[in-house]
């Protein structure tokens, strides 16, 4: 570093540069002592300040199903999650919470078994990874007339299918309220009305009813087909 022109170097790819910020990959040169309050002040902004990246991609899901995945398709894709970051995020999210949610009942109310908890732990999240390419082919037939190929579709399903992990999981705490409640019978009519909602907003160029009646049949197939693969590894883990 010299005196009359400060030359910094980048901690994060080696270069060198006179900015505040590096030319190559955009760290800042002069990085701040990690602290609670610095962390505290990240989370706050997290919460408030919802522009860009996962927060924001959660926020525009539910507040703008199906034009926030049109949008991406088309070009506005900076203030984005990427889809499959964003799959693994609440695909992630989801089995943890499910797993700590179906331990604690099995162990304080005696419902359910350990081997679900596992499933969630342990297989959830690979066994939707295989089955996504499925889902993608699903909704890829019922609009193969379309403009989308099967991997703009792909894309679709993927953010879709990302909000479902959280929201099931959401409906999973009531659980707590009432232990032998079957939350299957809410999230379904749940994921209908949001994939609908979402549908008709994205294909906004075709007719509405039948939009409406092909995403009523697209998530009625994946939710099947989720419940009976996990269902089989259930099984094989017993």
């Amino acid at each position: 570093m010299t005196t009359a022109n400060k030359t910094y170097v980048c901690r994060n790819c080696g270069s060198t540069g006179l900015e505040n910020y590096c030319s190559r990959c955009g760290q800042p040169y002069q990085t701040k002592q990690i602290t609670l309050h610095g962390l505290l002040h990240e989370v706050f902004h997290l919460f408030t300040h919802l522009d860009k990246g996962f927060g924001y991609t959660l926020k525009q899901l539910l507040t703008a199903p199906g034009h926030m995945q049109r949008r991406y398709i088309e070009g506005d894709r900076f203030r984005h999650q990427k889809p499959f970051s964003t799959f693994f995020i609440c695909a992630t999210i989801a089995a943890l919470s499910r797993y700590w949610i179906f331990k604690a009942l099995y162990k304080y109310y005696n419902i359910g078994s350990i081997t679900e908890a596992t499933f969630f732990h342990e297989y959830m999240v690979l066994l939707h990874i295989v089955l996504l390419p499925i889902y993608a082919l699903i909704a890829y037939l019922f609009f193969y007339r379309s403009k989308y190929n099967y991997a703009e579709m792909g894309i679709l399903v993927l953010y879709t299918v990302s909000f479902f992990f959280v929201a099931a999981t959401a409906i999973s705490l009531i659980k707590f309220i009432w232990p032998k409640l079957d939350t299957a019978y809410i999230e379904l009519p749940v994921l209908l009305c949001y994939n609908v909602i979402t549908f008709v907003n994205f294909f906004n160029h075709l007719p509405r009813w039948k939009v409406m009646l092909k995403s009523l049949l697209i998530v009625c197939s994946m939710f099947l087909l989720a419940q009976l693969a996990e269902d089989y590894v259930v099984e094989i883990i017993r």
